[in-house]
């Protein structure tokens, strides 16, 4: 195992000592492993998002909450008229 040195500022490490404790982690070393591990999921989930956009491409069309609205509605009609 490789070993890594960071830097800090005095605020941001106390604030990283803060949540380490809220969170209950034991070490440093435990919480910026975690953090890192979270960042790489992340980042491998963007760039698979991205993937998908290319090959299937992603909608250029933007839908406001009140077409979605209007169409569940009539969607709700046409249910209702069909198995009633």
């Amino acid at each position: 195992m490789e070993q890594v040195c960071i830097r800090l500022e005095g605020d941001f490490l106390k604030d990283v000592e803060r949540i380490m404790k809220k969170n209950r982690y034991s070490t440093k070393t435990e919480f910026f492993r975690e953090a890192v591990r979270d960042k790489l999921k992340s980042l491998e989930r963007e760039e698979a998002l991205k993937n998908v956009e290319k090959f299937f491409g992603s909608s250029k069309h933007k839908t406001s909450d009140e077409q979605l609205h209007k169409a569940r509605e009539k969607l709700a009609k046409e249910y209702e008229k069909r198995f009633k």
